[in-house]
């Protein structure tokens, strides 16, 4: 059997794709979305298709067996994170692009379904890192030294799993709606130590109840189906543009890693009733009339449940400061930055009193 230093591989030869011209292994150029050879610079485009733009029944996902990927695809596992990746049968990763563990192992896992569509990367290796140096530098609390003694970590480009779906919904409902009117009081005040009578208009509600039919159609809700990305950090970095989908193709996979989806096709359905639940609630208050309207109850029917398995771009890295580890991340598509960073305490306390001084004296100005 080959040991694992024998094979040493790095995890970013997804897909080996000769150069035509030396004989390289080419990789896919963001800049020029196309293949590049690192040796020679050979580029070859690629066809963009649209021919997968379609949604797959939910119900019937089970007997979608022609979509799962095919068995020239391997799965390897992260001990310290959990992230599973998947590469090409022959490729062994050497580290974990996401927390940069060398504990990497083969697990009996098949790929699962494979993605239809996925937005290529526009955003290169060398604008991410720029666009990450313009980011940490942009901080104002974080620590001057940061900006100078900071080490990062490799930075990879991985394609993380998402779901997508949408759905017909028919909601019944009960609502309490109240409407505001007016009554005239008196009432006592006393000022100086006498007592005298006012008159006032007070506003009252009054309260009812309803219920009804609530119809709406659900487009593309998207669900990350990974969690080893923090959701804050991918959150900031949002929206991706979901238009840019294109159809999967392994030229687009070539110098990157796609990960296993680790949220199933219908826990991803359940995080995707969630959100809609929440959307048919504003919906239902914002239909009836009334000052006040309140949900106290909604029952909601789920049909023509359609969904699709993408893959959205990101680079990933991490950097070092005084011992301690911080992670990043640069929308692929976009560049938007969003990461974790120390925080200069010495600033906050300089801040708070820079401002406590200027209250003080603008009440002082204004006092005389």
């Amino acid at each position: 059997m080959t040991s694992f230093d024998e094979q040493h591989t790095v995890v970013e030869d997804t897909e080996n794709i000769k150069c035509p011209s030396c004989g390289g292994n080419t990789e896919y150029n963001p800049e020029s979305r196309g293949l590049k050879c690192p040796f020679c610079s050979h580029e070859m485009p690629i066809e963009a298709t649209f021919e997968h733009h379609v949604e797959l029944e939910f119900n019937e996902a089970g007997n979608n067996l022609q979509h799962v990927w095919n068995e020239e695809k391997r799965v390897f596992s992260c001990d310290n994170c959990g992230a599973e990746s998947v590469l090409d049968a022959h490729i062994v990763a050497d580290f974990c692009s996401f927390c940069g563990s060398s504990h990497i192992s083969v697990t009996n896992h098949d790929a699962g379904i494979q993605p239809r569509l996925l937005i290529p990367f526009q955003v290169s290796e060398e604008q991410a890192q720029a666009k990450f140096k313009d980011w940490i530098k942009g901080h104002f609390f974080a620590p001057n030294t940061l900006k100078k003694t900071y080490r990062m970590n490799k930075i990879s480009g991985a394609y993380l799993p998402y779901w997508t779906y949408d759905s017909q919904t028919q909601s019944q409902y009960v609502v309490s709606v109240g409407n505001y009117y007016y009554v005239t009081e008196t009432r006592t005040v006393y000022e100086d130590g006498k007592a005298r009578q006012v008159t006032e208009q007070v506003q009252k509600i009054r309260w009812h109840q309803e219920s009804g039919n609530y119809r709406e159609f659900f487009d593309d809700i998207l669900i990350k189906a990974s969690h080893t990305v923090e959701a804050k950090l991918l959150q900031k970095v949002q929206p991706f543009q979901l238009t840019g989908l294109t159809d999967y193709k392994v030229e687009y996979m070539s110098g990157f890693l796609a990960e296993r989806y680790s949220v199933s096709l219908q826990q991803g359905f359940t995080q995707a009733k969630d959100i809609m639940t929440r959307r048919i609630v504003n919906g239902i208050e914002g239909s009836v009339a009334g000052d006040i309207v309140q949900v106290v109850n909604v029952s909601t029917d789920y049909t023509d449940i359609t969904y699709k398995h993408i893959l959205l771009p990101i680079w990933i890295s991490s950097f070092h400061f005084k011992e301690k580890i911080y992670q990043f991340v640069v929308n692929g598509q976009t560049g938007k930055v969003s990461g974790n960073y120390p925080v200069s305490v010495i600033k906050i306390v300089s801040l708070v009193i820079s401002i406590a001084v200027i209250l003080f004296i603008m009440y002082l100005f204004i006092g005389s």
